[in-house]
């Protein structure tokens, strides 16, 4: 039986953390709120807790489960070498919604999917996200809706799809943004957008320095949020 706590509520709150971060140690899937969308989520170290969560939105591993961190300072231990384009992009974004896919260092014992190699990565700006992911560490983590239906703008929308195969909601009322994050690719020689969200392409480029049409975003799965 899943557990619905209002984040609005000091108390709810303080409770509602408390369950998510003994569910997530323990193994289990909870809803969190993002700047994005509502998120599904589970300890990325723990693979059979992200084979969980893939089942519970009827993914198959070719869509692989981005990562959320609660700090900056999380990346260098999760990537074999942080590319200067990615440095940038996170003191000019993070904590927003802005996703980055970069390869990840090759010693981590993690299993996201099909990911040859790479992950993605955003810290979300939402101070409950943030409180979740400083306790639990880096966790995968998905829009929270079945594969092929809307993203979750609200925790209610996240449990009429999910129900009872997340054991944890944490509800924040709705999600800030409504839509789900920019994702630019720094994991080979030029950055990509492929996909554009809150983060314009224009705001990416004039930090980069480049031209906005060497950033053409591509179609993309919003995996993250």
């Amino acid at each position: 039986m899943s557990a619905t706590f209002d984040c609005s509520d000091p108390d709810q709150r303080a409770s509602g953390l408390a369950s998510a971060i003994s569910a997530a140690k323990g193994g289990r899937l909870v809803v969190m709120p993002t700047d994005t969308v509502y998120g599904i989520g589970a300890d990325a170290f723990d693979n059979a807790a992200v084979g969980a969560l893939l089942a519970a939105k009827n993914r198959g591993r070719d869509m692989p489960v981005g990562v959320l961190v609660g700090s900056w300072h999380t990346i260098d231990g999760l990537v074999y070498a942080v590319p200067p384009a990615a440095r940038e992009l996170i003191q000019a974004f993070w904590p927003g919604a802005l996703s980055l896919v970069v390869r990840h260092a090759p010693s981590l014992q993690w299993d996201l999917g099909d990911a040859n190699g790479t992950v993605m990565l955003r810290m979300p700006l939402h101070p409950v996200a943030i409180d979740l992911l400083r306790e639990v560490g880096p966790m995968a983590v998905s829009s929270a809706n079945v594969s092929g239906f809307p993203a979750a703008l609200t925790a209610t929308d996240a449990k009429a799809q999910l129900a009872d195969r997340v054991e944890v909601y944490l509800d924040a009322g709705p999600s800030p943004q409504g839509a789900a994050s920019t994702i630019v690719d720094v994991s080979g020689p030029e950055p990509r957008v492929l996909r554009e969200g809150p983060v314009p392409v224009a705001d990416i480029a004039r930090v980069l320095g480049i031209d906005a049409a060497a950033l053409a975003p591509e179609d993309a799965d919003g995996s993250a949020g």
